[in-house]
């Protein structure tokens, strides 16, 4: 039996038992995962995966859950599953619904690619041309992972939306070493292989490894700081999270009650975008089947919304903005309005300052209040009169997300694309200089 007829059978069996909401998802996703290290890859996987996701709710009382297994009989088991655990379930009061369709939606621009989809052991070529050029650039030794997909998802809900749609990913992350003080990470993404330079990003981690050889301990104070893309898309990941209405609801948000307040300098300009060209989370639709679409979130600095499904933005007298997150609405891709500078002329904005080329460890004190703190890591540098100067090592960013993002007084005019391990979220952003940024003392 098909994954969209089994689809189509769940819907039934739960609207016929009294359902009042149903969304039946299909993804089927083939995936391919190479590993390197010391130059070498030393770890090949590819993999299938086929869930099914069903929601229902069912007088105010939401129950959801996965199956892996696609078969009439599990069907039905879930189904029995399903009407079982919503009869002991608490309403939600605050449920307000599902989108309600039917929808049009338009195709995402450069979403999908047929390179990516029947690339197989060419994966293999990328890798070594990028160790290759790391170590052409300086670099002693590499690691890293190239990750390629192709998904298909069919979604199903009682309110008329059946739609599918297909795209396919490609993620690469490469980390540069000179030894273990100095070290340099570049990461990147792309809908289309030949859009994604895998030479470029590990040339560039090659040379902040080669820059970062001989650290002295770090100082602490206020500094201003050069942050580079990858760990300002860390610090705009977790402000998209504080956007979802969800959060804000939950007392996990530092922006409650601020919409049409300034929660950062009037040169930032941070958008959703769910219909991005080549966005990496573009989509046609979100997770009711809403079409996406494209957001401003802050203007110049005010923040003009939350991130909504159908059901907060009922309880916030507004409209979805398609970013459903059955439960929690989610950020797309966000994308923060480039500047005018240079990296050269972010630079020279600086008489003593620092250079920071990568966080980890990013953790909340306070989500409420936005105070967090993170750790640098890879290349660290001092910027004297303009110029990069001595690599440094052992210092913590001890901040409010708030505080920082008022305090982004200059914006570079190149955007990078950013994914990995602590950015959850597709970002673009391109590098900033932070004023008064607060530099402490790591904990032992």
């Amino acid at each position: 039996m098909e994954p969209e007829e089994i689809s189509s059978h769940i819907l039934n069996k739960l609207l016929k038992a009294g359902a009042d909401d149903v969304i039946v998802s299909v993804s089927k996703q083939e995936s391919s995962q190479i590993k390197f290290s010391n130059n070498l890859i030393n770890a090949t996987k590819t993999w299938e995966n086929i869930d099914l996701g069903v929601f229902m709710a069912l007088k105010k009382k939401i129950v959801l859950t996965n199956i892996k297994e696609l078969s009439l009989s599990a069907a039905d088991d879930v189904v029995n599953k399903l009407l079982k655990f919503v009869k002991s379930a608490s309403p939600n009061k605050e449920y307000a619904g599902i989108a309600k369709g039917p929808f049009s939606y338009k195709e995402v621009e450069n979403g999908y690619d047929k390179k990516i989809a029947s690339l197989g052991d060419n994966s293999i070529d990328y890798v070594e041309k990028a160790i290759n050029k790391a170590l052409e650039s300086g670099a002693k030794r590499t690691a890293g992972v190239f990750e390629n997909s192709l998904t298909n998802v069919s979604l199903l809900t009682s309110n008329d939306v059946k739609t599918s749609d297909k795209g396919t990913h490609s993620y690469f992350s490469i980390r540069a070493f000179n030894n273990k003080f100095a070290s340099g990470q570049k990461t990147g993404f792309s809908r289309i292989i030949n859009l994604l330079d895998v030479e470029k990003l590990a040339e560039e981690a090659a040379l902040i490894s080669k820059q970062s050889l001989n650290p002295e301990h770090g100082k602490f104070g206020k500094f201003d700081v050069v942050f580079e893309t990858l760990p300002f898309a860390n610090i705009i990941d977790n402000f998209g999270g504080a956007m979802s209405a969800f959060s804000v609801e939950t007392g996990l948000s530092c922006l409650k009650n601020m919409i049409g307040k300034q929660v950062a300098n009037k040169k930032i300009t941070v958008i959703d975008d769910g219909t991005l060209k080549n966005g990496f989370n573009s989509s046609k639709f979100d997770a009711e089947g809403a079409p996406t679409q494209r957001n401003i979130m802050v203007d110049n600095g005010i923040l003009k919304t939350y991130l909504h499904n159908t059901s907060t933005a009922k309880r916030f007298n507004t409209k979805t903005t398609a970013n459903a997150g059955l439960l929690s609405p989610e950020p797309t891709n966000l994308i923060v309005k480039k500047g005018n500078f240079s990296k050269q002329e972010l630079f020279e904005q600086v008489k003593n300052g620092l250079y920071i080329t990568n966080v980890w460890y990013t953790r909340f004190q306070n989500y409420n209040t936005g105070d967090f703190s993170t750790i640098p890591r890879d290349g660290i540098f001092m910027i004297k009169n303009g110029k990069i100067g001595q690599p440094i090592k052992g210092v913590r960013i001890t901040e409010n997300i708030l505080n920082l993002l008022k305090n982004t007084v200059a914006l570079g005019n190149k955007p990078e694309r950013v994914i990995g391990w602590e950015v959850e979220t597709p970002i673009i952003t391109p590098a900033v200089l932070v004023k008064d940024v607060n530099i402490t003392r790591p904990v032992d």
